[in-house]
């Protein structure tokens, strides 16, 4: 078969993913064998590929490769999420380039936009992942919006709310003005940034004086219903039973005594908004305050903002700064940092909110997830284990889930309201149920369908994605199937720590309460993808590269190698392109050394040669303890270590020792037993490179023998570790650092390598002569003798304590040589003296730091070393 001299890329991803498709290898099915599943983190349907990706998906296919070499069931289940938020946002962009406002559609004609989209953009970030090498149960693809998917979600809602668990409030939420809806408190990252605190006048009616008040936010003033004192400072015990005078809208709000003001903070008064500070909703329940909502639902001000109406709030802040300062109450402004609360999808400000809102009790769902990741009988381990501690504060210090979201894009929230009162609604999966209930409530059998009206508000995507290990295996709808009782609990989550709470925690709730067990055995939660500066990739920052178009550059193979050798376990990985050349070099080098074993001629008649049986047989047993040593690090999902690890058996001691070694002379064959050892080993180490490099070992798999369908290397058994011969092992590393002496000394004394030299050894190791052959083989040596003195008038060099000798025998000028060691030997005895005239000054070593001491004491002992050295040279020379 004729096999190119160059590897093609692109034409091999091409070929064998086509043919891993058409093969159906990544299909799954229940059967006897043991299962091996993973469910995929969903990405945004919204999505593109990007690095966070590459990396995450690229470590769940390594694991999935290998557990269907190992001839376990593997299942990956692949999908997308319908991302509420974000895939509103572009719909809503989309059309509004086309001249339509959201508002003026109803529900259905949103919807069909939405859906019609999601299909025209949906499935890109899962066709990139082919490209990748991603070997996904297709077949078996969801999405989270799909019809069987959102009946699950609203069965839970309905189950739950039966329950007792579900409830409708009117809270004080976090209002994105962005994206019109609400957030949940996990959903908001909070930002120290720099503002003003603005020092305000408020007058007392019915006197000249006035009391003064320190905020932020003096746009709120419009929603002041009372100032709060400390009933405790004496400073304002003659404002007790007093009013004050909101500035500029002039109303008169009464001047209230509570507690909760701390007498120290500010200026001792506080300024109360109900509408829009939890803290001064909980003082407005207290003391029955008027409720003013100052705000639309963007963030502009309503009526109640007086002249400043429809003007946004951070403009309006500047606006009514201004109107203070002129009117003559503005008393001073300071520059203050303070935490500002921001939304993680659209990072617009969070604005407090009161609303009516749906939400899920935690406090008691919450209990098994706490023990199952952190009690004595953990059955769920987190990798790296630091992550616990975050876990642990998460889940200790959870709050009731805000799950409502007013978004169009979503499962709608199956509540039918009948009547106008908040309470009067009936939740049900369907509206003929809903129907029922609202009759059996109401009294009234001559209810329908078109007298109750559907709460529009969809449900939180994270509460769709929370059943996904069971939701994509039917498990919800039909919790005794065939594929759930198989398939669950699912093996590895491979995800980032950045949604430990949002998703893993949120899964194992829910698998708890829903299978009464846990949703998977092991989370890997892999770092941040980061430039070399240690920034995050990001689109804004223009950092993160095209993923594509990096495979296109070096490869599949070449990226999927890059990323995972610069990404230790749980740590932020420092990406660098550099590592993605060193990928595709490391699939050239594997390459050429196929090209090497497939140049030579193979001969059935000579017999095998002592140095290749020897070289093999230290192969096997070399190749069995990396075997151990990558096992040891699956199991503590370091992969970047077991890659690493492969990396030096193939790179170092395949291609640079075991090729070498067997290679035959110039035009001379190879015995057939030596070609069809290191072919059958050849195939080993494809078959523990293939979950990195999926393509390339594929490719040349199929080259080095015809193969049906069923022997394709996809499909093929992993390795079993023998017996490890620990002794040849270390008899081979020796063996190696002589080859190594020999070879410095013809570099260094340039005799070519084509010149066989002679070799003589003062074994003072009694080390054993197995390896002589590969000694004399690749030292280019006419013999090894063992001699008992040194060798006069040869180049010397040691390893450990033996003693190797090289004649010289006219192979160099001995004259000139003697003249350039005696250069060498004067110089560093010259180095010597100075060393030790600086260690002789007591006051140099009481002075100076330690490590420099230290430091001037190994140049000594190196110098003396290499005084020996030379000396010893000289006097074989002489």
């Amino acid at each position: 078969m004729q096999i190119p001299s160059k590897y093609n890329a692109i034409q091999a991803e091409n070929k064998w993913y086509d043919y891993w498709m058409k093969n159906n290898y990544f299909h799954s099915t229940p059967d006897d064998r043991e299962p091996y599943t993973i469910v995929i983190p969903p990405p945004n349907v919204t999505g593109v590929l990007h690095m966070g990706h590459m990396l995450n998906n690229t470590i769940q296919d390594v694991l999935i490769r290998r557990a269907r070499l190992q001839g376990k069931n593997a299942c990956w289940v692949p999908g997308t999420d319908h991302a509420s938020i974000a895939t509103e946002a572009k719909v809503v962009a989309k059309l509004k380039e086309q001249g339509i406002d959201k508002n003026d559609l109803t529900r259905d004609e949103f919807l069909a936009h939405a859906w019609e989209w999601t299909e025209e953009y949906g499935g890109v970030i899962l066709e990139q992942l082919k490209k990748l090498g991603c070997s996904c149960d297709w077949e078996r693809t969801k999405f989270t919006m799909d019809d069987d998917m959102s009946e699950a979600v609203i069965k839970v809602f309905v189950d739950l709310h039966d329950k007792g668990l579900i409830y409708r409030g009117y809270r004080m939420v976090n209002w994105d003005p962005e994206a019109k809806t609400t957030l949940s408190d996990e959903e908001v990252i909070h930002e120290e940034r720099q503002g003003n605190l603005y020092y305000i006048n408020y007058k007392i009616e019915g006197s000249d004086d006035t009391l003064t008040i320190a905020t932020t936010r003096p746009e709120t003033i419009f929603g002041d219903t009372a100032i709060c004192i400390n009933p405790e400072d004496e400073r304002f015990a003659h404002l007790r039973g007093k009013k004050a005078i909101v500035p500029i809208s002039n109303r008169v709000i009464p001047i209230i005594e509570d507690d909760y003001v701390d007498i120290e903070f500010g200026t001792g008064c506080l300024k109360v908004t109900p509408a829009h500070d939890e803290n001064d909703k909980n003082l407005g329940d207290k003391h029955k305050l008027e409720v003013i909502d100052i705000f639309h639902e963007d963030a502009t001000l309503n009526s109640f903002g007086l002249q400043f109406e429809g003007q946004d709030r951070f403009v309006a802040r500047k606006n009514v700064a201004k109107e203070l300062e002129t009117i003559g109450v503005l008393v001073k402004t300071e520059t203050h940092m303070n935490k500002v609360g921001t939304s993680e999808r659209t990072k617009a400000v969070i604005e407090p909110r009161l609303s009516d809102q749906w939400f899920l009790k935690m406090e008691e769902l919450v209990k098994p997830a706490i023990e199952a990741v952190l009690g004595e009988d953990a059955e769920i381990k987190l990798f790296p284990k630091k992550f616990e501690n975050t876990y642990r504060h998460w889940l200790e210090n959870i709050r009731d889930w805000n799950i409502s979201r007013q978004l169009l894009w979503g499962q709608q929230i199956p509540a039918y309201f009948y009547g106008d009162g908040k309470e009067d609604f009936v939740v049900a999966e369907t509206l003929e149920d809903a129907v029922l209930k609202a009759q059996k409530v109401t009294g009234r059998a001559d209810l329908k369908a078109t007298d109750l009206k559907q709460d529009t508000d969809a449900l939180d995507t994270w509460f769709s994605s929370w059943l996904w290990p069971m939701s994509v295996f039917d498990g919800i709808r039909n919790p005794e199937n065939e594929e759930i009782k198989y398939y669950y609990p699912t093996n590895d989550l491979v995800t980032g720590p950045d949604i430990l709470f949002f998703w893993v925690a949120r899964m194992i709730i829910a698998g708890y309460e829903y299978k009464d067990q846990k949703p998977f055995n092991n989370v890997y939660l892999t770092g941040l993808v980061r430039d070399k500066q240690r920034r995050k990739m990001s689109k804004s920052l223009g950092n993160s590269p095209d993923a594509l178009k990096l495979i296109e550059e070096y490869s599949a193979d070449g990226v999927r190698v890059g990323l995972l050798l610069s990404s230790a376990a749980g740590n932020d990985l420092m990406f660098d392109e550099t590592l993605c050349q060193q990928g595709k070099g490391f699939g050239n080098k594997v390459w050429n050394a196929f090209n090497l074993t497939n140049l030579w001629e193979v001969n059935d008649t000579i017999a095998q040669p002592d140095s290749s049986k020897i070289a093999l047989d230290w192969y096997e047993a070399k190749f069995s303890e990396v075997l151990l040593e990558i096992e040891d690090h699956f199991s503590k999902y370091r992969l970047s270590d077991a890659l690493m690890s492969i990396y030096k058996l193939i790179y170092d001691d395949f291609c640079g020792w075991l090729l070498e070694i067997v290679k035959p002379a110039y035009q001379q064959p190879i015995d057939a037993a030596t070609y069809n050892k290191v072919m059958a080993i050849f195939e080993e180490n494809l078959k523990i490179l293939h979950p990195f490099m999926p393509f390339l070992t594929e490719e040349i798999w199929q080259y080095i023998a015809e193969r049906t369908p069923e022997e394709a290397l996809i499909v093929s058994k992993w390795p079993v570790a023998k017996p490890v011969n620990k002794e040849l092992i270390s008899q081979f590393e020796f063996a190696s650092e002589v080859i190594s002496g020999i070879r410095t000394v013809r570099k260094e004394k340039n005799i070519a390598f084509k010149d066989a030299i002679g070799f003589s050894v003062i074994n003072n190791e009694n080390s054993n002569t197995a390896f002589d052959t590969v000694i004399a083989k690749l030292g280019n040596l006419e013999a090894i003798q063992y001699v008992k003195e040194p060798v006069e008038g040869a180049l010397t060099f040691r390893v450990k304590s033996n003693e190797y000798f090289i004649p010289m025998d006219g192979a160099i000028d001995v004259e000139a040589e003697i003249v350039k060691l005696t250069e060498e030997l004067n110089y560093t005895e010259g180095f010597l003296k100075s060393v030790q005239k600086k260690l002789s000054n007591e006051r140099f070593v009481a002075g100076a730091p330690e490590q420099v001491v230290a430091s001037e004491k190994k140049k000594e002992a190196d110098a003396l070393a290499k005084i020996e050295t030379l000396k010893s040279s000289l006097a074989s020379l002489k």
